[in-house]
């Protein structure tokens, strides 16, 4: 026993001197310089040097400001189906004022002329501000053909005080990035998103919120130093109270990760105030529910949750446009490749109004079910929903197949309805059943072994699994013939470098983004099978990389010379780049040519548009026998 004690203490004074020893000589702390939101957003040092290359360092460092702030106004669609925009104008004003949303906004914001040049108002095409906005909180856009858009001024950032007493900082908690971004656009913390916590937080406790940032680690990947469920110690001296073995544990994490102890960690990452749901051991005991309700936050936006459900989707302004630059017509067969979560859906539906056929195509089972929920609840009756992988969307005609085809339409369009019915097979989890009896039936001759016998049965306890956790019918589809579509919208999955507020880009290498560029022009040659000529395709992403965007209309221009860049309508986002860039490796990136830039819409986070970072390209198809 004795020795045991004279262990402990021997290790927990050579922990103490290895905490000293790695302490950083920083001078005393500063609240006001710990207490704020001020991030860095930290990337790739190669991927950084690409950026600055396209952009500029003073522009990029803009971008990158802007990347890390949320929008300051949120952008509603109405369905014009269902409703206009006078009358959502005057149900929100309602009910957002009862939920004590206040409608002044000379009262709601600290950065009307902010320093770093980031916008606090939405603007029209020409640069102006939205003139309404100065009066109301709430009102039309401005833009031509986009008065079923309304804007809902926020404000921010707003200077918190957190209580801060010298030697005594406030009690707090730490929640996951990802978590964070959602706050910032005027979530909720749920319980999932927390991490860790001060001790003997009581429910009704007001407690400050900060945020994990991942961070380099030895191996060279990246984590955030400790585990859920840590308690956090605030100040310097709060390190001495912890137990032997968790110093020794600190000291580790400390070794692995590079790190500061927590007080160092969290400066300038503070983004907001709020109100303890449930106590600290609850948070880490239940698996669900509301932890904090945040009655100060340093981005104030309204939540639309349950508001107007039918009438109202919420959605990015360059989102909209996209739809709008496809242009769809009434009676159409249109094509959306990447469908989920169905907001460009259901817009060009709406645009269609609800006349014409959208198929709306997407590789995760769930997602599909997402489209059609949304659609339900907007009340589409155009839109038809299918499993599909966008690299697998051509489905090739047989021989058998090929006098039909030339028979099915202009230049050998097939319509939809004439597909043949092995091209789609109907899933549904609501229609699988299991039996005793059919698991012992021989497959191909042959009976399932124990192994699988076993497996089946568990199956047969838990459901199919992940993929059909939601329940619902989905439809899987095999692909579709060539020229079977007027008009397709590829929203390719991407890098997704322009979503805003973003606190962390330090794992996107240039081989990741290199690689998002492979499979979007794979999917872009699916969707020009897929258009008959005359159609027209949209592309769109929601990144800054030019890899994934100028170089992709290069290719696409290139490769299939039947294609031509058309004008979209509205045009809001500024031009493309022109150009291009040659990496160390060899490797070269060819951009827009001089006179292509204004064909394309780019809208840059930092631009006083204050958008998320999006690029749409419009191409119209001519004859394919060039």
């Amino acid at each position: 026993m004795k020795r045991g004690r004279a262990f402990l203490k021997t290790l927990c004074r050579r922990t103490l001197s290895s905490l000293n020893h790695h302490k950083p000589s920083h001078p005393k702390m500063d609240p006001s310089e710990r207490y704020c939101y001020n991030p860095t957003l930290r990337w790739n040092p190669q991927v950084e040097a690409y950026f600055v290359k396209a952009y500029g360092a003073d522009h990029f460092a803009r971008i990158s400001k802007a990347l890390t702030q949320p929008s300051c106004y949120s952008c509603i669609r109405v369905n014009t189906l269902k409703s206009t925009s006078d009358s959502v104008i005057k149900k929100l004003s309602s009910l957002l004022q009862e939920n004590g949303w206040q409608s002044n906004p000379s009262k709601r914001s600290d950065a009307s002329n902010n320093s770093d040049g980031i916008a606090t108002e939405p603007v029209v095409s020409d640069g102006s501000p939205h003139a309404s906005l100065k009066n109301s909180f709430i009102s039309k856009c401005k833009i031509p053909g986009l008065d079923y858009v309304v804007f809902v001024q926020g404000s921010g950032p707003h200077t918190i005080d957190y209580g801060y007493k010298e030697d005594k900082p406030p009690k707090e908690v730490i929640v996951s990035r990802k978590c964070a971004e959602a706050v910032l656009r005027g979530a909720h913390v749920y319980v999932p998103g927390v991490l860790a916590c001060s001790a003997h937080v009581e429910k009704g406790e007001q407690v400050a919120v900060s945020v994990a940032l991942e961070q380099p680690g030895a191996d060279g990947g990246w984590g955030v130093g400790f585990t859920r469920g840590t308690v956090l110690q605030g100040s310097q001296a709060g390190i001495l109270p912890l137990g032997l073995f968790a110093i020794y544990f600190a000291s580790l994490v400390m070794s692995a990760y590079h790190i500061y102890p927590f007080y160092f960690e969290r400066n300038g990452l503070y983004i907001g105030q709020g109100i303890s749901m449930m106590s600290r051991a609850g948070m880490f005991r239940v698996p669900q529910g509301v932890a904090l309700d945040l009655n100060n936050r340093v981005f104030n936006l309204p939540s639309f949750n349950d508001l107007l459900e039918g009438e109202i989707f919420l959605q990015n302004l360059p989102s909209i446009i996209t739809a709008h630059a496809l242009d769809p017509q009434e009676g159409e067969k249109i094509l959306d490749m990447c469908a989920a979560p169905g907001g460009k859906t259901t817009a060009i539906a709406i645009l269609m109004k609800d006349n014409g056929e959208v198929i709306a195509a997407d590789r995760s089972h769930n997602k599909v079910l997402e489209i059609q929920k949304l659609a339900a609840e907007l009340g589409l009756k155009c839109i038809t929903t299918y499993k599909l992988d966008a690299l697998k969307s051509v489905q090739h005609i047989n021989k058998s197949d090929n006098q039909d085809a030339t028979q099915g339409g202009v230049n050998g369009s097939i319509q939809y309805s004439d597909l043949p019915k092995s091209g789609i097979e109907k899933v549904s989890d609501t229609t699988v059943g299991f039996s005793h009896a059919n698991l012992d039936q021989p497959k191909n001759g042959k009976y399932t072994s124990n192994a699988e016998h076993r497996k089946n049965m568990r199956v047969m306890r838990n459901w199919p699994g992940r993929n059909n956790t939601l329940g619902g019918r989905v439809e899987k589809c095999k692909g579709f013939f060539p020229n079977t579509f007027d008009r397709v919208l590829l929203d390719a999955p991407c890098s997704a470098l322009g979503l805003r507020p973003r606190l962390f880009s330090g794992e996107d290498t240039m081989e990741s983004l290199r690689s998002h560029a492979k499979y979007q022009r794979r999917m872009f040659d699916q969707a020009v099978q897929l258009v008959r000529p005359g159609g027209v395709i949209v592309y769109s992403t929601c990144t800054i990389n030019p890899g994934e965007n100028e170089t992709l209309v290069r290719y696409a221009l290139d490769t299939h010379k039947f294609l031509s860049l058309a004008s979209q309508h509205p045009k809001v986002g500024g031009p493309g780049l022109v150009g291009g860039c040659q990496f160390p490796d060899g490797y070269q990136e060819e951009w827009l040519r001089p006179g292509e830039e204004d064909f394309v819409q780019r809208f840059d986070p930092s631009s006083e548009l204050d958008t998320m970072g999006f690029f749409i390209a419009k191409f119209n198809v001519g004859c394919k026998d060039i």
